[in-house]
């Protein structure tokens, strides 16, 4: 006897007899991906792809930025409360992407992978301005310094001692961390910036540092550290462009200051 499709479906469905149990059936890879698909995270997700390809960034907050990134990286998760845990615990993007990856994690979502991953794109992100450095005059291409340092020393936890190197057209030669400190205080050893200036051949130095504390305002020490700088390079040859102080907050040029 033949049997129609769906009276195949009838008898396969019917209950079993008294006195007899189905074994339970574990369900395969395959299928598990098959309920995964109607998650309801997943139109979210679409919409979300939608507008951002229909109108750019501009159309979304910064949490649903972060979000889009996050699909990526936690594809089988709602990562809408995990992107605005993260914006909330580090303030913005700028926050997140420069937040230490230990700090990443301790947001509930975050785990050594995906705190990696977010360092990665960032400093994916700092060697683009970086490289908007390379081969240009630094003075004329201001803006792009301090974009770079920003991005680069606004959010560490410990102050940190840069040196960018210039050769005599005021190009680029290196960008080099000299120390790094406390929460307040780095040891800075004039002899050794200029020593190092000499190594290079560069003719101009500008000295960067950051507050942790998020405010840009050079302390006495900072500015007697840059005259001492100053002082020891100039007989030399070597030219202190500026010394800017980078904060959470915005910067600090002493030279914009008029304090070198």
């Amino acid at each position: 006897m033949e049997l129609f499709p769906d009276e195949r479906g009838f008898f396969s469905e019917q209950a079993p007899k008294a006195g007899t149990m189905k074994k339970p059936v574990a369900l395969g890879k395959s299928e598990e991906k098959t309920d995964d698909k109607f998650a309801h995270y997943h139109g979210h997700r679409d919409r979300l792809r939608a507008r951002y390809r229909e109108h750019g960034d501009t159309a979304l907050a910064d949490y649903e930025v972060l979000e889009l990134l996050l699909f990526r990286l936690i594809p089988r998760k709602d990562t809408k409360p995990i992107a605005k845990a993260l914006i909330d615990r580090f303030g913005n993007l700028a926050g997140v992407f420069g937040a230490p990856a230990a700090l990443l994690q301790e947001v509930k979502g975050v785990g050594e992978t995906v705190a990696l991953d977010l360092k990665l794109i960032a400093s994916v992100g700092q060697r683009i301005l970086k490289s908007e450095l390379r081969g240009k005059q630094v003075l004329s291409s201001w803006s792009s310094v301090i974009d770079y340092c920003h991005a680069v020393m606004a959010y560490e936890a410990r102050e940190q001692f840069r040196i960018l190197f210039l050769d005599k057209r005021n190009a680029l030669i290196a960008d080099e961390i000299q120390g790094r400190g406390t929460v307040d205080h780095t040891p800075v050893y004039p002899r050794e910036v200029v020593r190092r200036a000499l190594e290079l051949s560069a003719t101009a130095i500008i000295l960067v540092h950051n507050h942790p504390s998020g405010d840009p305002t050079p302390s006495r020490a900072d500015i007697d550290m840059t005259k001492t700088i100053v002082d020891t390079a100039k007989p030399l040859g070597i030219t202190v462009h500026d010394h800017i102080i980078i904060g959470k907050d915005g910067h600090a040029s002493l030279k914009g200051l008029r304090l070198i």
